[in-house]
């Protein structure tokens, strides 16, 4: 009976699990060049004496998703989308270079430009730094050009370069600020190839259907895990009882 219960918590333990990593999934929907985690379920043999076959089925992350999002136009001046592979470099709150996706850009109270979510964009010599201007432009390879004041349209100058990274999507490691990063505090190198959209935004890759199906499906089998346990609980009474009888 004690097995039986084990099996039953261990089971919606990890199912839980799974359903949290899920449900972030589906609350970053809108989150602008968001990557979906992935996870499966794995079988695992229960380490210890008794019976060989007992099987735990554990929850394992392996990873995110890195297929590209649908790429939506804004005709905003300050949002662009990485086009193919590659990432834009921010500072993470740590103070150490992570990637993004995001691309919707903003020029914070300082001057400096950051993420929507107040991550500093990262240039050839450190944050990209935006002087006041009339106008601003970001072209493909990540060049920042403005317009100063007081100039005419036909006199742009170049104030920084987005750094553009293209690392093996395999090494990033996702971080709970939803930032990428390479492991052992590696440096990605620019890349040439990484190419920015001008006035569009890279939408989350998270399939909408895909993720609602597997909630329910997580769901139900959370119920069925917790019936078990319930069964269990209902036959312990049931022997108690007879054994007062008897």
């Amino acid at each position: 009976m004690d097995e039986m219960v084990f099996l039953a918590m261990t089971g919606a333990k990890q199912t839980e699990y799974a359903q949290a990593i899920n449900s972030n999934n589906l609350a970053n929907i809108s989150t602008t060049g968001f990557r979906a985690d992935l996870h499966s379920f794995s079988s695992i043999p229960i380490d210890g004496p008794g019976v060989d076959s007992r099987i735990n089925a554990v929850v394992d992350s392996y990873g995110t998703d890195f297929e590209q999002g649908a790429i939506a136009s804004t005709g905003r001046d300050l949002d662009v989308a990485v086009q193919g592979d590659g990432f834009l470099a921010v500072q993470g709150p740590d103070g150490e270079e992570a990637y993004t996706r995001a691309g919707d850009l903003r020029i914070d109270a300082g001057g400096l430009l950051a993420t929507g979510s107040g991550h500093l964009v990262l240039g050839d010599g450190g944050p990209v730094a935006i002087p006041p201007h009339s106008s601003l432009y970001i072209g493909a390879d990540g060049t920042v050009s403005i317009q100063p004041l007081g100039q005419g349209p036909e006199t742009l100058a170049i104030v920084d370069r987005i750094k553009l990274v293209n690392p093996d999507a395999s090494l990033l490691q996702k971080g709970s600020d939803g930032l990428l990063r390479l492991p052992d505090g590696e440096i990605a190198d620019p890349s040439a190839n990484a190419r920015l959209l001008s006035g569009a935004l890279e939408q989350s890759n998270v399939n909408i259907a895909k993720t609602l199906v597997n909630m329910i499906e997580l769901s139900r089998q959370y119920e069925m895990q917790i019936n078990v346990i319930r069964t269990a609980e209902e036959d312990a009474d049931a022997a108690a009882q007879m054994m007062r009888i008897g």
